[in-house]
């Protein structure tokens, strides 16, 4: 029974890295749409997300069959209980990813406005965010992951930037208003992916060390 529930859990962790690769390009294609002024590339992201809400469903569904068949313990559990929460968090960033899409076809349909070089500063950082608590989870990294952790900081900083950015800029100009507002929209979304890279990145940590750090109980200090 123990060779069958690895067999398994293998064929679970593929799952969980395809809908994580699935999720990543998601996001990329969103901001590339927003940037380049692309409304066929956002569309694409939205109509791809059923894609990744089926995937949130049949990784769940596996994960508690696993759980009735085999009732794991220790690492095997933790490695359950991590995919199922990390394959959540994934499926919200997949909204997110259509969130800023649904802005960047309001905005390609009206006039440009100045994107802040800030929020492309955000992006990176929380695209990176992304991917490195993927690779923390795919090589059982918890140093890497509680790095990541404290990084979450840095786009909380860019984002309160951006905003003071975009208040400037619709006092200055008010006709951009309407086009501001969905700025300060993606800023947020992006906020928000960050931070379930962070959950992320705290879920590998407990897989790993079976220690829970969430709220930063267990973080070194800056």
């Amino acid at each position: 029974m123990a060779k069958h529930l690895q067999l398994e859990i293998k064929k679970l962790n593929k799952k969980l890295l395809a809908i994580g690769d699935t999720v990543v390009e998601a996001i990329q294609k969103a901001l590339a749409a927003l940037e380049e002024r692309r409304e066929a590339l956002a569309r694409e992201v939205m109509e791809g997300d059923r894609r990744i809400d089926r995937g949130e469903v049949a990784i769940e569904e596996e994960c508690l069959k696993l759980l009735a068949l085999y009732q794991p313990v220790a690492e095997d559990l933790r490695f359950i209980a991590a995919v199922m929460k990390i394959n959540n968090d994934l499926e919200r960033m997949g909204d997110e990813a259509v969130n800023i899409a649904e802005h960047a076809v309001f905005l390609a349909q009206s006039e440009p406005i100045l994107i802040p070089p800030r929020l492309k500063d955000m992006t990176i950082s929380a695209m990176r965010m992304v991917q490195e608590s993927l690779a923390a989870f795919v090589n059982s990294d918890s140093q890497v992951a509680r790095r990541i952790c404290g990084e979450d900081d840095e786009v909380d900083q860019y984002n309160r930037e951006v905003i003071n950015i975009v208040w400037k800029m619709m006092e200055k100009d008010p006709k951009t208003i309407e086009q501001a507002t969905h700025l300060f929209s993606i800023s947020r979304h992006l906020e928000r992916i960050a931070d379930h890279a962070t959950n992320i990145a705290e879920d590998v940590v407990y897989m790993v060390e079976g220690k829970i750090i969430r709220h930063r109980a267990e973080l070194p200090p800056r």
